[in-house]
């Protein structure tokens, strides 16, 4: 063979001109006498190159006969044309070629001597079909349409990848069978055809170097670079989240090719309509740029455009074209483009039904790169633009609307499926322009189970943190006022200390509801301005300075003590509610439920189970007795857990825990207006009437509350719950997660409430859980 191809081929492949020497002999028997010589002298230097008829096993035979195979292809390779045509003589599918016209030529040799040309994306199954199909129809005589557009990529002296589509012309090909080859019948072909995807099949039926192709053919290739890359560029934007690793070079890569120009960047800018403003784009995980913001998050248009390039974009919605930023008239937005070498750029407003969504940002470092001619390639792609960044503005959306839902008005996996059937009514009915009423979500005949853990005394503490900073801020102010009154010995700042002082006597007594805001008022408007305005200078103009510094910036106050309570606030909550929703996840094993939290001065949670929640299990009460155990174990675990990191935080807050026990069955309904659920019903309202007060109940005929740190309070009502719960707490104590030690006690009356009773055990302080206990494992520990 003349060479070795790339993959196994069922073609053994000669290249032979002996179809082209045939149209020269007809040609030589011509009475046109011009065309007759010319073919007969060509034929004449044939007689001595057997091989170009009988075909060429040498390679090295086509470059010592160039001169000769040029002439034979002088009538399918004009001289006139070669400077505007790609094309060169081939094999179809194979990546060996000669005889190239000009353009071809300078083509390869801008790509550089270690390029090799390939077919882009195919591979050896493509390539052995796409041989059999050769097969199929020059041979059997089958009709296969097996045309799909092939390209090579060539980059240019520039780096910028050029795309050619490929044309083939198999006019000078002949398909013989060699001995090897395997007759099909029409049966064996409608097999292979019914089987593109089994290679070792067609395998079988054409084996390799089963057929012979002799001749030649001609590769015409055809520069589709823009198209290609406006191609290219579409997929590129339709590819999911997770297929974008290399999104933002890719693309770079696609635009270099659209307007052929080495050193072209993209950015993207969101626009606010709301605020008028312009953001950093969303799409952080691809690292999309923005020039116009720079290294800002955000920013006001008008702070970032004059008000030309402001009503160019913003108002008229057109593109905004610099083809040498030096020379740009709006010196802020030019200055900051140079800062990020832009010396050339096009923005172009990202426009959907008349509301802009951003601004797509080409850049690039040479001046008049890109400029008002070049920009007209804009509209080629703009559309494929628009669609990505709307459908990424609604995955935002969508995304911030499961952010409000699971965080603000959550609506539970497990009673989800009756809103989505309420939902698919309504779609229904509007499209049977039918008026729909929508009915109300409720559960009846559910059994609710709520717990709390409970920051002990934080409204004290916060008082305290406030009085702390307070006390520290105003003492502060003394000691600044009294050195500047030592440098100025005005009246006035005798008057200001003392009214300081007052505060400060006031704040030894208990704070008052508006004390905080009567002193920051005085330190804004009387003690600011006086040391603000005083000249001073050196340990004392420090001072000042320092004073300031430790402001907060919102309230303009102290903001020491506050904050380590806020912080140690904050994490004891995020932590607890953190191990109450992973063990949630095991929780709705048990038996599907409801389950809510809220984070306030601790966490709280409602739990309701019940057939209503989950009609396709049958509901059991040892479903419910087992979600019994779990809130107590859990409790147990978000005791131990704040004892492990209590003394790790700023600020030292004890915890306390308490269950509701609630036996009787009740109803939920969803409440429109504040889109939660609630109970339904007068009587199912005492329920809600011990939840919200029983936490700050005493012990009946003492002043002690009925919850202590580091104990857990179950309330209930009925014996036969105090009986249950003695078996959980027991089981827990023989697991050691309770001490040993059980109080029982009778609680105070609540409003409209009495009757209610108590059990406080202690958690077993230095206890690591690592196996979770169901109501199945204090059943067998009981039997």
């Amino acid at each position: 063979m003349v060479t070795e191809l790339q993959y196994p081929s069922p073609f053994k492949t000669l290249i032979s001109f002996h179809l082209l020497i045939e149209k020269l002999e007809e040609m030589a028997k011509s009475d046109v006498d011009y065309r007759s010589n010319y073919a007969k002298s060509l034929l004449k230097q044939v007689e001595y190159k057997p091989e170009l008829i009988e075909g060429i096993q040498d390679v090295s035979f086509i470059k010592e006969n160039e001169s000769l195979i040029r002439d034979l292809l002088s009538d399918l390779f004009p001289t006139g044309l070669t400077n505007n045509e790609i094309k060169a003589v081939t094999l179809p599918f194979v990546n060996f070629t000669f005889n190239y016209t000009q353009r071809f030529r300078k083509i390869l040799d801008a790509a550089g001597m270690t390029f090799d040309i390939e077919i882009r994306d195919f591979d050896e199954h493509q390539f052995y079909l796409m041989n059999c199909y050769i097969i199929l129809n020059a041979y059997y005589n089958q009709k296969i349409d097996s045309r799909k557009p092939l390209f090579y990529d060539i980059p240019d002296e520039n780096g910028i990848m050029n795309h050619y589509r490929i044309l083939y012309n198999a006019d000078f090909i002949e398909v013989t069978p060699t001995e090897k080859m395997v007759p099909l019948t029409q049966d064996e072909i409608n097999q292979l055809i019914d089987n593109y995807d089994d290679l070792e099949l067609w395998k079988e039926k054409f084996p390799p170097n089963s057929w012979l192709l002799k001749g030649f053919g001609i590769v015409t290739l055809v520069d589709v670079t823009v198209e290609s890359a406006v191609s290219n560029l579409k997929t590129n934007l339709l590819k999911t989240d997770t297929e974008k690793q290399d999104f933002e070079e890719s693309s770079e890569a696609i635009f270099k090719s659209i307007f052929r120009i080495k050193d072209v960047k993209i950015g993207f800018t969101k626009y606010d309509e709301v605020d008028k403003k312009f953001v950093k784009p969303p799409f952080s995980e691809n690292k999309i740029v923005s020039y116009l913001l720079c290294n800002l998050e955000e920013e006001k248009c008008d702070g970032v455009l004059c008000n030309f390039t402001l009503d160019t974009l913003i108002q008229q919605k057109q593109s905004l074209i610099v083809s040498n930023v030096e020379d740009f008239q709006s010196n802020a937005l030019a200055e900051r483009l140079l800062s990020q070498n832009v010396k050339s750029c096009i923005l172009a407003p990202i426009v959907k039904e008349g509301s802009l969504l951003g601004i797509i940002e080409i850049a690039s470092s040479e001046p008049r790169a890109l400029n008002s001619i070049n920009a007209n390639k804009i509209d080629l792609i703009m559309p494929y633009i628009v669609d990505t960044v709307d459908r990424s503005m609604i995955e935002i959306e969508n995304l911030e609307e499961a952010i409000i839902q699971k965080e603000y008005t959550t609506i539970h996996s497990s009673v989800y499926w009756k809103f989505k059937n309420e939902a698919q009514n309504y779609i229904k009915s509007t499209a049977s322009t039918k008026d729909y009423i929508f009915k109300e979500i409720t559960f009846k005949e559910i059994y609710p189970l709520y717990g709390q853990i409970d920051i002990k005394g934080s409204s004290d503490k916060r008082n305290q943190t406030v009085k702390t900073d307070l006390t520290s801020q105003i003492q502060t102010l003394i000691n600044i006022v009294n050195e500047i009154k030592k440098l100025s010995n005005l009246m006035i700042l005798d008057q200001k200390i003392f009214e300081l002082t007052e505060f400060l006597t006031e704040l030894d007594l208990p704070l008052k509801a508006d004390m905080e805001q009567q002193i920051q008022r005085f330190i804004e408007s009387e003690i600011h301005p006086i040391i603000q305005s005083a000249k001073v200078n050196g340990t004392l103009e420090q001072n000042i300075k320092s004073y300031f510094e430790s402001l907060d910036p919102k309230t303009g106050m102290f903001y020491h003590s506050r904050k380590d309570f806020d912080h140690t606030l904050s994490v004891i909550n995020k932590k607890m509610a953190s191990i109450l929703d992973e063990k949630q996840i095991e929780a709705q094993k048990i038996y599907p439920h409801y389950y809510e939290r809220f984070k306030t001065d601790g966490v709280e949670h409602n739990l309701y189970i019940g057939a209503s929640i989950a009609p396709s299990i049958p509901f059991d009460k040892m479903y419910l007795n087992n979600l019994r155990l779990w809130q107590l174990q859990a409790l147990c675990e978000m005791e131990l857990e704040h004892h492990k990191i209590k003394e790790t935080l700023p600020f030292v807050l004890e915890v306390t825990s308490l269950i509701l026990v609630f036996s009787s069955p009740l109803s939920i309904r969803f409440r429109m207006d504040e889109k939660r659920f609630d109970v339904d019903g007068s009587y199912n309202a005492r329920y809600e009437v011990v939840k919200k007060r029983i936490d700050k109940a005493y012990v009946l005929g003492t002043q002690e509350r009925i919850t202590e740190k580091e104990k857990i309070t179950i309330v209930y009502s009925h014996d036969h719950e105090e009986k249950e719960y003695l078996k959980y707490i027991k089981f827990l104590q023989h697991k050691n997660v309770l001490e040993s030690t059980i109080e029982q006690f009778e609680i105070e009356d609540l409003q409209g409430v009495s009757g209610l009773r108590g059990i406080r055990v202690k958690v077993v302080n230095d206890l690591v859980v690592e196996k979770k206990y169901s109501y199945q494992d204090l059943l067998d520990e009981l039997n």
